[in-house]
């Protein structure tokens, strides 16, 4: 018998909003692939750069690359939990195959393996 699945994917349709409008704020989406983001510079006005500023602006792409890396990775993993839910395989582990507790669901919806797995749990390859 299939779970219910409609308040897990109502959570997961809000995180996936929230997670994308936070990527907007750092960077664009790569239109030739879904699950790819790429960091964008801060706006700058300045005309002249001199090497301070030049530095900063550098650092702070470097920031906006790891944030945005983190984001991406909660994106992706919300997207293939809302892709699961469509094909009937949602709230199973990756590994054994068994049926993820519900507690662990509730806490992630985006859970990929059942409690005794998740130090174990695969990373994604998008």
């Amino acid at each position: 018998m299939q779970k219910d699945t409609t308040h897990l994917k109502t959570l997961l349709v809000t995180e996936l909003d929230a997670v994308t409008e936070e990527l907007k704020t750092l960077g664009v989406h790569n239109p030739e692939n879904k699950h790819d983001w790429v960091a964008t510079p801060v706006d700058t006005e300045t005309s002249e750069a001199d090497e301070n500023t030049s530095a900063d602006h550098a650092e702070d792409l470097e920031e906006r690359t790891a944030i945005l890396a983190d984001l991406e990775k909660r994106y992706n993993e919300t997207l293939l939990a809302l892709e699961k839910i469509e094909a009937g395989t949602y709230g199973i582990c990756e590994i054994s195959g068994e049926p993820i507790e519900e507690d662990r669901l509730l806490a992630n919806p985006a859970a990929r393996t059942c409690v005794a797995h998740k130090e174990e749990e695969p990373s994604l390859l998008v």
